[in-house]
């Protein structure tokens, strides 16, 4: 018998794929706003009071040499993954909000960066492919844009009308980086590494050219399925996400455990694998090596001369007996947080089945095993934790939300939501140990939550249970310091605004960008 819950997700996805023959017939559209469904108003458009800004003292992440400067390199704002911006986001002093349609379906925009000028520089996924885009930061009309070809995810949903398949897969370009140049470097779909940057041409115009292009097809398997390769016999082991090591090698992970390097300079290519394990989330670089997280272990790597990756340390961690609703794989779902003085901790979520636990280890390769790990605390509800977020690192302190219960847009309709919760944990500061500070009830589904350090908010993307059936999406902020909500700012209702994974990210003009299932969503102070 199909469930109420099971008919309205079968619905929703039938829309879905109703609305793909459109997306593909629709010629691209001028700038338009993304539209509110129905009941946004009979919701609150703001509640709260603007927060002063207080700034939080410590000192950001190193910044990395071959990166764009700390706050505007990718998802994770920095090299070390500290999801910290060193720009003021709003207060909530009379918010604005606008927002930018990319696609008639889809058109969700993911890691966003920012260039030298502070043009938006940004991955957009549609169902014909994904788009990468230059925008202007205050109209998001779109400057330049270049087409990278459609992932196998995409082509298995639409034949076979699963569209987990495009929910729980990372792959073709979401997390790029962009490097000190204000090149953008990604991974495609076709298992290649592209080095693009962007430039004005003569007559004003903007456009992106490939600088550089590595192909990975002799390490990686791409027996991928394509519209002319429906049922492939072999293996197809998508790229996850890029980044460069200190000496300028651009490191690379697969879904199926390759992990490996491309020497810019030569092109030289090298990898290992690790067998049995599969890689979901990006990584962290710091200058002690690159930190990755399994679905087993956490690993730290460096490059040998030639380039091949060798482990210096691995820790397992408990992952549970299954993939929890609100994780991607059965594994850890965070990026590597590397923060505290001098090269010191590493922080990530396990998988354990009733409540998650925060892991801070030590690192360094001569870090004796009985005494890497720092603390183990469990957090949020019993049978409802889990993450498939990156945490937030600043000084000692780690903050994380409660992803339980999110899988898809088709997950919160009706006005339902998640349990959610949100805490802040400190590493003391002699290292014994760990305490928790705060814990707050912010429902964030599925967000990349960001710390603004000059004024000392946490932003969130918050939907609270409606018994109206309304789907309302707010821009929360929460003190850093105490936990307690500042402001929240309606940015629209309906799955359109559903953020789905995307995170969000604070320009260097004060803007909060929120990339959301139909596109991306901008909020900033008035005046």
């Amino acid at each position: 018998m199909t469930t109420p819950t099971g008919r309205a997700r079968a619905l929703a996805l039938i829309a879905v794929a109703s609305a793909i023959a459109l997306a593909f017939a629709t010629p691209a559209a001028l700038a338009d706003d993304i539209p509110k469904a129905p009941g946004h108003r009979l919701v609150a458009p703001y509640q709260g009071a603007p927060a002063p800004a207080r700034p939080v003292p410590g000192d950001a992440p190193d910044q990395h040499p071959y990166l764009a400067p700390n706050g505007r390199s990718g998802m994770h704002a920095d090299g070390a993954g500290s999801g910290t911006h060193p720009f003021s986001g709003p207060l909530g002093r009379d918010p604005q909000v606008s927002s930018e349609k990319i696609a008639a379906v889809g058109g969700e925009c993911a890691t966003a960066t920012f260039d030298a000028g502070g043009r938006l520089v940004t991955v957009c996924g549609t169902f014909s492919g994904f788009l990468l885009k230059l925008l202007d930061p205050r109209t998001l009309d779109t400057l330049a844009e270049y087409r990278l070809p459609q992932r196998s995810s995409t082509v298995e949903a639409i034949t076979r009308l699963d569209f987990e398949k495009i929910f729980k897969d990372t792959s073709g370009g979401a997390y790029f980086y962009l490097d000190n140049q204000d090149r953008v470097v990604l991974a495609d779909s076709r298992q290649h590494v592209l080095r693009i940057a962007h430039r004005q041409k003569a007559d004003g115009a903007w456009e992106f050219v490939v600088e550089n292009d590595w192909d990975l097809t002799p390490l990686v398997p791409h027996d991928c399925v394509t519209w002319t390769n429906l049922f492939p016999s072999g293996v197809c082991d998508p790229i996850t996400s890029v980044m460069p090591d200190y000496d300028g090698r651009v490191w690379w992970v697969t879904r199926l455990g390759r992990v490996g390097t491309v020497d810019p300079a030569t092109g030289t290519l090298r990898s290992i694998r690790l067998d049995g394990e599969e890689i979901q989330n990006s990584f962290s670089v710091a200058r002690d090596g690159v930190s990755i997280v399994s679905d087993h272990a956490l690993y730290s790597f460096r490059a040998d001369p030639d380039g091949t990756p060798r482990v210096q340390w691995r820790q397992t961690y408990d992952r549970g007996t299954g993939t929890k609703p609100g994780s991607v794989n059965q594994g850890s779902g965070t990026t590597p947080d590397l923060f505290g003085t001098g090269d010191q901790y590493v922080a990530i979520t396990d998988n354990a089945d009733d409540r998650m636990n925060v892991l801070v280890y030590r690192r360094g390769a001569d870090v004796p095993e009985a005494e890497r790990l720092v603390c183990k605390v469990p957090v949020f509800r019993s049978g409802a934790s889990t993450t498939d977020n990156s945490l937030i690192s600043w000084g000692n302190s780690l903050v994380l939300e409660n992803n339980y219960g999110y899988e898809n847009p088709t997950t919160l309709t009706f006005g339902r939501s998640v349990v959610g919760g949100a805490t802040r944990i400190d590493v003391r500061a002699d290292g014994s140990g760990c305490d928790t500070v705060w814990e707050s009830d912010v429902r964030s589904p599925s967000t990349v939550p960001k710390l603004s350090t000059a004024n000392g908010l946490l932003y969130f993307y918050e939907k609270q249970p409606n018994p109206l059936g309304v789907d309302a999406w707010y821009l929360t902020a929460v003190d850093f310091r105490t936990g307690k909500r500042a402001w929240s700012q309606l940015t629209g209702t309906g799955p359109a605004y559903d953020n789905n994974w995307a995170p969000i990210t604070i320009g260097p003009d004060g803007t909060a960008y929120v990339g959301v299932f139909n596109g991306i969503v901008a909020v900033r102070d008035g005046g």
